[in-house]
């Protein structure tokens, strides 16, 4: 079997210091003659335990009374946004901070197939957390390839890729084409697409 060894190189400094500290030092070279040379060194102090205070200010010190505040003062106006705040829902059913109902037609923009809080979804994702969490496509995990396995099984695909969002789908399914039309010898695929269109 062949190991994987991380290794971090810690520069270990008694004294706080910059991440990147320049030294000078003078060396003589054949003819005795003073060199004067700079070099950068990577230094990282770790303090002793127990003696770590943090200035970052924890969420619940946060005033959260106005959510549409928080966001007016704290977040890119990237999005135009309704006037309503959901704070839970159940199945299709959306709760917002006043406590009327509203039926989900909007799905998470199609991303919440199962409802919210559903208890199957929950279970899975509160398992899964329980055991491993995120470590990147470097290495293998047994729920990625039984995933892969499964959807190939149950479509007309023979493989999957996994990717993180609609822009990267777009961007393979825009490489797969061209390589789809490389193949039967057409040297310059056109990619069709509409003016102004969200295609994330």
């Amino acid at each position: 079997h062949r190991s994987t060894v991380l290794a971090a190189l810690l520069a270990l400094s008694g004294t706080n210091c910059n991440a990147f500290s320049s030294s000078t030092h003078q060396n003589q070279n054949n003819n005795n003659r003073i060199i004067g040379t700079t070099t950068t060194q990577l230094h990282s102090t770790i303090p002793a335990p127990g003696s770590v205070t943090s200035s970052l200010t924890p969420p619940s010190s946060i005033d959260s009374t106005s959510t549409s505040d928080l966001f007016d003062t704290r977040v890119q106006k990237t999005y135009g946004r309704y006037p309503i705040t959901f704070v839970s829902g159940s199945g299709s059913t959306l709760t917002d901070e006043n406590g009327k109902t509203y039926l989900d037609f909007v799905s998470g923009i199609a991303t919440c197939a199962l409802g919210h809080n559903n208890p199957s979804l929950t279970k899975a994702v509160c398992d899964q957390m329980g055991k491993l969490h995120h470590v990147s496509n470097l290495y293998y995990t047994p729920g990625q390839g039984l995933l892969a396995a499964w959807l190939c099984e149950n479509s007309c695909a023979d493989k999957a890729f996994f990717c993180n969002s609609g822009a990267e789908s777009n961007e393979a399914a825009i490489k797969l084409a061209r390589k789809h039309a490389n193949d039967r010898g057409i040297t310059d695929p056109v990619i069709i697409t509409a003016e102004q269109s969200f295609h994330g």
